[in-house]
């Protein structure tokens, strides 16, 4: 997996330009809808049972991101304007968010 050129906020998008020149952006709704975190997407039980999670239907469409932490170098941590920061967007996950691929 490359590591992006860069990344940045750019309004209430998430943009980031591949080392291939590929540039990608997620706005914010879209990104919270699709949050990997636990809260979001539910956690599997030992029977491999998805249980909780947040409801496909809740609307996220005024949900802003606020901020972005860098985790490591696999990896950002944002933040949205409902308080919601649980969630570890990795490049690899990030790529699969794609449209069209």
């Amino acid at each position: 997996m490359e590591l992006p050129s860069r990344y940045e906020i750019i309004g209430n998008s998430l943009a980031i330009q591949w080392p291939d020149g590929r540039e990608d952006f997620w706005d914010g709704p879209f990104l919270r809808k699709h949050s990997p975190s636990a809260d979001q997407a539910g956690e599997i039980d030992i029977f491999g049972r998805i249980r909780g999670g947040a409801s496909k239907d809740e609307n996220f469409e005024d949900i802003i991101i606020k901020d972005f932490h860098l985790i490591g170098n696999y990896a950002l941590r944002l933040v949205f304007s409902d308080g919601h920061s649980t969630g570890i967007y990795s490049w690899e996950y990030l790529q699969s968010l794609r449209s069209g691929d």
